[in-house]
């Protein structure tokens, strides 16, 4: 075990100590000599801050907070059905990130941003509980969002606690103890980013990233064509908008984005805890600046995947290499989305959060308590936050029907984490996003509520 990974292969002490040298004289190196590669144009000198947009005044206040959820220890992982063990080692950490806002009012908002799987409905109810306790925030204020890795811990997904004769497995206790510590840390650190607010100028930018793909057949072609049974589909629908708020002190110094991407983090199918592509753009869009905080909100991804994925498809490229250029691609965007033609945001938060039934076609099967939260910043963005995988049809609906003044922003994966929402387009043509057996009107009660809590959060 080398820093608290498990190696795959025995090395020897001799061979230890040569990767050892080699690393340190890598980094040696790489400090006396900071000249780029050859034939790439140097960097330019840093230069003092400066505000992006210094015509938006400064209305806001904005804190940051964050805890790592790495597991301690190798447990079970979340995401694959096929897998027949706990986790081998660790690539990457994981993180629980905290942003809380305020506006001139006075009004606060927290979102929560995961690399894990989802968010366990039981996990959002209780952490907004406290929340609501502890730090007066009422619960259509908080915004728990999962990246949706599949290379993180599995949590304890059920509502109610284990009881005694579940938790003589040792898969569940695992589990459970790592569900209730990540609680605790979650807690923390809504509290922690609420008491660090500071002033701050907010702008909204949107890019583009192109490696999501429809990952459902093609329903459109008839029976017999060459095609018909293969996925992806490159013309399927997709979303590629970049969507980011750009938080940034007075002085202008960077302090924090929140950025969104409609796909599924799945380019990894090995057995060690990493964020995957979500996980490598935070990585790469912190490197460089300290003080910063980037933040992944997870869209409308249940019917999209990374392409490239996985060892094997790119001859000599391995699977984390495809997260890690995936990772680039989308940090890229974000790089853009943070600097390109900024819109202001003022005008303070109103928010509506309720939960409704969604109903299923067996009627033998219980009605589940679906999460919808709308959220306004003032007349500039408007956010959608849906639960579970939804499909990208969702994202394209509401941003067609929602249009107007404010840019609209749909994210999933947010506040419930119960297996796939398909679209009634979706239902109809079956497959796997549909295997959850949903009633017709699926599509239709979301997109009611989505409407209702639009209308109830508009300000004159």
């Amino acid at each position: 075990m080398i820093g608290g990974i498990p190696m795959k292969t025995r090395l020897t002490l001799p061979a230890l100590l040569s990767a050892g040298l080699l690393a340190l004289t890598v980094l040696i190196l790489g400090a006396a000599n900071p000249e780029p590669p050859f034939g790439a144009t140097p960097e330019p000198p840093p230069q003092p801050p400066k505000p992006l947009a210094p015509h938006v005044p400064v209305t806001w206040k904005a804190g940051f907070a964050r805890a790592t959820i790495t597991p301690e220890k190798l447990i079970w992982m979340s995401g694959y059905a096929a897998r027949k063990k706990p986790a081998e080692g660790k690539v990457q950490d994981l993180f629980a990130k905290a942003m809380a806002l305020e506006d001139e009012t006075g009004g606060r908002f927290v979102f929560v941003t995961l690399d894990l799987i989802g968010v366990p409905q039981g996990l959002r109810w209780r952490v907004a509980k406290r929340a609501e306790e502890q730090f007066q925030l009422p619960p259509e204020r908080l915004l728990l969002n999962a990246s949706h890795t599949h290379s993180g811990p599995e949590p304890w997904r059920r509502a109610e606690p284990p009881t005694e004769e579940q938790l003589e497995s040792q898969k569940t206790r695992d589990s459970w103890e790592y569900t209730r510590d990540l609680e605790e840390k979650m807690v923390a650190i809504i509290g922690d980013a609420i008491g660090r607010l500071e002033a701050a100028r907010i702008t909204f930018g949107h890019a583009r990233c192109g490696f999501a793909m429809n990952r459902r057949r093609d329903y459109s072609l008839p029976e017999g064509h060459p095609n018909a049974n293969k996925a992806p589909n490159p013309d399927g629908p997709v979303d590629h908008a970049v969507p980011a708020l750009r938080i940034e002190a007075p002085d202008g110094a960077l302090k924090g984005v929140l950025f969104g991407y409609a796909c599924h983090n799945t380019s990894l199918g090995f057995q060690n805890y990493c964020g995957d592509y979500a996980g490598y753009a935070q990585e790469y869009l912190e490197a460089n600046r300290e003080g910063f905080q980037a933040m992944f909100l997870m869209g409308c991804a249940g019917d999209q995947n990374p392409y490239p994925r996985r060892s094997g498809v790119v001859p000599g490229v391995t699977d984390l290499e495809l997260a890690m250029q995936h990772g680039r691609s989308l940090a890229n965007a974000v790089e853009m989305a943070l600097t390109v033609n900024p819109r202001g945001v003022g005008g303070g938060i109103v928010a509506g959060y309720e939960e409704i039934d969604l109903v299923y076609a067996d009627p033998k099967k219980p009605n589940h308590p679906y999460p919808v939260q709308v959220v306004r910043f003032g007349k500039d963005v408007t956010l959608v936050a849906l639960g579970s995988e939804v499909v990208v049809d969702y994202s394209l609906r509401f941003k067609k029907e929602l249009a107007g003044e404010a840019d609209v922003w749909v994210a999933a994966y947010s506040n419930d984490y119960t297996g796939y929402v398909p679209s009634l387009r979706v239902l109809k043509e079956g497959g796997y996003e549909a295997a959850a057996g949903h009633a017709e009107d699926v599509e239709d009660r979301i997109a009611s509520k989505v409407r209702d809590l639009y209308e109830k959060t508009a300000r004159p």
